[in-house]
């Protein structure tokens, strides 16, 4: 199987700044020390993988302590995120890899189901297939996976909403390109994902005191 390039967009876990839509239910050294688990999973996942070169693109200070600290990382290749919405910043992440000769899948760090055994299963269908996509519950999706890049994919599309997957699946038939789509999988963002986390994931999950 041709190497693909793991694309991680990362965000540093500060308190008050991270999970902010779990601040509520855990309070925002917790919400943060969540993001840390889980940004420490997909890296350990999308490093066990074995498919080839695995990149960071960090947010929002590329010389912070959190990743000159990052030592779970040092097998990575870390960029800065550009400047813009998510869109943006995917597509130049992407962009970046597929200029250096392989297929790309972008990921996030939200979704613990998205481990070493789905990115392989995502992998090998982009051997046969122009894209693929993991949507999530909510309406998102956890990865996609391009042999090239169209900003159409990534512009105009409203982020964190129930639309997000469904106008990436138009505008990739719009495309005209084939696509594979795994099961839907479970990402962690809101309050009422938590339960789901403590059963599945105790490892990741940590109540507030």
């Amino acid at each position: 199987m041709k190497p693909i390039r793991i694309i991680i967009m990362a965000k540093e876990p500060r308190p008050g700044r991270a999970k902010t839509r779990l601040i509520p239910a855990l309070g925002e050294r917790e919400a943060a020390a969540l993001a840390d688990r889980l940004f420490h999973r997909a890296v350990q996942q999308a490093l066990a993988a074995n498919l080839g070169p695995v990149e960071l693109h960090i947010t929002p200070d590329p010389k912070a302590r959190y990743w000159r600290e990052l030592t779970s990382a040092e097998h990575c290749e870390l960029f800065s995120q550009v400047s813009g919405d998510l869109g943006s910043r995917m597509a130049a992440a992407a962009r970046n890899g597929l200029e250096q000769g392989a297929a790309v899948m972008v990921m996030g760090t939200d979704c613990p189901d998205l481990d070493a055994r789905q990115l392989k299963v995502m992998a090998r269908s982009l051997q046969t297939h122009d894209c693929c996509l993991c949507p999530v519950t909510d309406g998102g999706y956890a990865l996609i996976g391009l042999k090239r890049v169209s900003d159409t994919l990534f512009t105009d599309v409203p982020w964190s909403t129930s639309q997000v997957a469904p106008i990436t699946r138009d505008r990739i038939k719009a495309l005209g390109w084939t696509c594979y789509e795994s099961e839907y999988l479970n990402d962690v963002d809101e309050p009422e994902d938590l339960a789901r986390l403590a059963k599945t994931y105790p490892e990741l999950f940590s109540p507030k005191d």
